[in-house]
């Protein structure tokens, strides 16, 4: 009967250590966000980035083609400005 206790002494402790580990990360990663209103932005800038790429990919029309080129040149210049704030 002793055996049983200590096995479910070292699950629940094991438990409690990795729900400490998980708190730690949320924790870490909140910390590391300078400026939630920045990192938005550059999620929104990557979503804008795909689309105008799967656009390029799909479109047969070269003057369209480089619009999109010309699109994701610019995306990718404010990409670069937003890492550079958040650095």
């Amino acid at each position: 009967m002793g055996d049983g206790a200590e096995g479910l002494v070292d699950a629940e402790a094991r438990i409690q250590d990795r729900l400490s580990e998980i708190e730690q990360q949320r924790a870490t990663r909140r910390r590391r966000v300078k400026d939630p209103e920045l990192v938005r932005q550059l999620e929104s800038l990557r979503l804008a980035r795909a689309e105008a790429c799967r656009q390029a990919e799909a479109t047969a029309h070269p003057v369209r083609r480089e619009q999109l080129q010309q699109a994701m040149a610019e995306l990718d210049r404010r990409i670069t400005d937003v890492l550079e704030k958040l650095e």
